[in-house]
C-alpha cells in the first residue's frame, strides 16, 4: 500500500512539473516591465516556495495580518511564514506596520500596481498543480 501511495504522489509531482514548465517568464502575456515580471514569476512560480507565497498573499488582500494570524489561519508553520513574509518584504511586495513583534502585514503599492501579473501567475501554477496531491 505504501509503495502504491508512493508512485500516486511521484506521478503528481512529475506531472506538475510537466505542466509548470509551460509557466515561464515569455510565456506571461499581462504587460509589465520586464524586470518586474521576472520578480513576480520568480517569486510566485519558480521556486518552492511559490505555492505558499500565493496563499499568503491572496489572504493579505482581504485584510492585513500579522505572522501569528497567517500561521493559524493557513495551518502553516510560523518559521515558514516568518520566511515568506521577509522573502516578500525584501522584493517590496509587502510593508509592515510596527517594526515589534507581532507586526501588521499588508501588500504594498507596488503589488498592488502589479496585481495582474500575479492574478495569471497564480492562475496558471493553480491550473498546472494536481489538487489531489
Amino acid at each position: 500500500m505504501r509503495l502504491g501511495t508512493t508512485l500516486i504522489c511521484a506521478s503528481a509531482l512529475a506531472q506538475s512539473e510537466k505542466n509548470m514548465q509551460t509557466l515561464t517568464v515569455k510565456s506571461l502575456k499581462t504587460e509589465t516591465h520586464p524586470q518586474t515580471k521576472m520578480m513576480f514569476w520568480f517569486l510566485f512560480a519558480s521556486t518552492r516556495g511559490a505555492a505558499t507565497r500565493i496563499k499568503m498573499v491572496k489572504l493579505l488582500r482581504n485584510q492585513p495580518y500579522n505572522a501569528n494570524q497567517i500561521s493559524k489561519e493557513l495551518s502553516l508553520d510560523y518559521k515558514a511564514v516568518k520566511h515568506h513574509l521577509k522573502v516578500l518584504e525584501n522584493n517590496s511586495l509587502l510593508e509592515k506596520f510596527d517594526a515589534n513583534y507581532g507586526a501588521t502585514y499588508y501588500l504594498s503599492t507596488l503589488f498592488e500596481e502589479n496585481q495582474p501579473i500575479f492574478n495569471e501567475i497564480a492562475a496558471r501554477f493553480e491550473k498546472s498543480v494536481d489538487k489531489r496531491w
